[in-house]
């Protein structure tokens, strides 16, 4: 793996970027979005439920909900401590229940049964936010209209410094200025992939981390 000697962890953010895209698309060509889905709505529901839960407990989940709920009609009409009773090992059950249910009588209503492709409808549904609508355009509709912050993202662009903010909001903002469209939807999973696999939170890999070198953060642990 080639490294841009012209750079290094106190170069501007702007500068370091790039490069650390680069280097991260080669050690992660797998990254992607690591739940389970067929279809705009299946990933919608399952971003809900990912809410402080792994995608992996989600996806031991899901094939039983969506064989047993298809549709968002489905979901909007399912009894509800059944849907409860499904979801339960994703915690916060009957928050997430009734959110996924609010969410599809509004997709039902509203959208003809289809989850809507667009930010400010998305934003429109109960349970979802911008991390979660960034999750659905990304990945489903191919849409670049924002930048996904989960704690991933969110720890390792503060260790990388590319950012000073801790709310997820403004931590995407400040990522959608340093780098070009095309690349937001990769970088989230880029950045997620690289936390669960190198940027441990408790014991981050540094010594055999390859953009460690463009890392303020490393200088200090390594």
């Amino acid at each position: 793996m080639t490294t841009d000697n012209t750079l290094n962890a106190t170069s501007p953010a702007q500068e370091r970027l790039p490069e650390i895209v680069r280097l991260l698309r080669e050690l992660h060509p797998d990254a992607k979005c690591a739940l389970d889905f067929e279809n705009p709505l299946q990933l919608l529901v399952a971003t809900i439920l990912s809410a402080q839960c792994t995608d992996e407990r989600v996806n031991k989940v899901t094939p039983v909900l969506f064989a047993r709920f298809p549709t968002a009609q489905d979901l909007a009409e399912a009894d509800r401590e059944e849907l409860e009773q499904i979801i339960h090992s994703t915690g916060f059950y009957r928050n997430k229940a009734k959110n996924v249910q609010e969410a599809c009588r509004r997709i039902v209503s509203e959208y003809g049964g289809e989850v809507p492709s667009n930010m400010a409808d998305l934003l429109s549904l109960t349970g979802v936010a911008r991390k979660t609508a960034n999750v659905v355009l990304g990945n489903c509709y191919g849409i670049a209209d924002g930048i996904v912050v989960d704690t991933h993202v969110k720890r390792l662009s503060e260790r990388l410094g590319l950012t000073a903010q801790t709310d997820p909001e403004k931590i995407e903002r400040d990522l959608m200025a340093l780098s070009p469209q095309p690349d937001w939807i990769d970088l989230s999973h880029l950045l997620i992939f690289h936390g669960r696999r190198v940027c441990d939170a408790r014991k981050p890999r540094c010594a055999g981390c390859p953009i460690s070198y463009l890392c303020p953060s490393a200088v200090l642990v390594l």
